[in-house]
């Protein structure tokens, strides 16, 4: 197993996980080690087709699409919605059982992001959250900074605390260019953060790995000095 495991989630659905999680992929790789990824669930054919070979192309391990991604739906609606479309239901046990090829492989890091936000439905009784609590994961929260991040942060990193699940490291993705005071809000959001500001990402029209990777600080994760 992954001596390293962090579970990427975010403040809502396109705040931009699946490129800081392809960018922190690379940074690991950077530093020599090797890794690997999950995306257990994807709801769209965008992020069936895109989000999984981005995760793929990005990992130094050798995964199939389906091992990556067990769980993909057409439907861009919640999982568990998409899902009894297509008269499947989903539960942690399931995810689990079916990530199991990646959740074993001998990589140094494993990064496993999540689909939508933090709470997002898997069915009427469990959420994403509780299948990072099952699996023993730290977080890394990936907030999207535009109008109202404040409060989707901190009832997201709230949430989190809650359950008494650790938050390794958050990142700050401008995701609107025209973001007023983005400074004085990711200095709001130190404060009432209890843990270390991976990176900050200026918004990007064209993403590049390499380009969100030099802005990213991962020796926090790695409890480096």
């Amino acid at each position: 197993m992954a001596k390293v495991q962090f579970f990427i989630t975010g403040t809502d659905t396109n705040v931009g996980k699946t490129t800081i999680t392809a960018g922190l992929l690379y940074k690991f790789k950077q530093y020599g080690l090797s890794t690997a990824a999950l995306k257990p669930i994807a709801s769209g054919d965008a992020c069936r087709e895109t989000d999984t070979d981005i995760l793929k192309n990005a990992i130094t391990r050798t995964f199939a699409p389906e091992e990556i991604t067990p769980f993909a739906f057409a439907p861009a609606i919640a999982p568990h919605i998409a899902a009894s479309l297509q008269r499947e239901e989903l539960n942690v046990a399931k995810i689990v059982k079916a990530c199991q090829s990646v959740l074993q492989s001998d990589t140094d890091v494993l990064l496993i992001e999540g689909c939508g936000g933090w709470l997002v439905p898997l069915n009427s009784t469990e959420t994403m959250a509780d299948l990072v609590k099952t699996l023993k994961l730290s977080v890394i929260l990936v907030v999207g900074i535009r109008l109202g991040c404040l409060n989707h942060a901190l009832l997201t990193y709230q949430h989190i605390g809650n359950m008494d699940i650790d938050v390794a490291g958050w990142v700050a993705n401008i995701i609107d260019p025209e973001v007023t005071y983005c400074e004085q809000q990711i200095n709001i959001l130190q404060q009432y953060i209890a843990a270390p500001l991976v990176g900050i990402i200026p918004h990007q029209p064209l993403v590049k790995l390499t380009k969100i990777a030099a802005y990213l600080n991962i020796a926090a994760l790695l409890k480096l000095t």
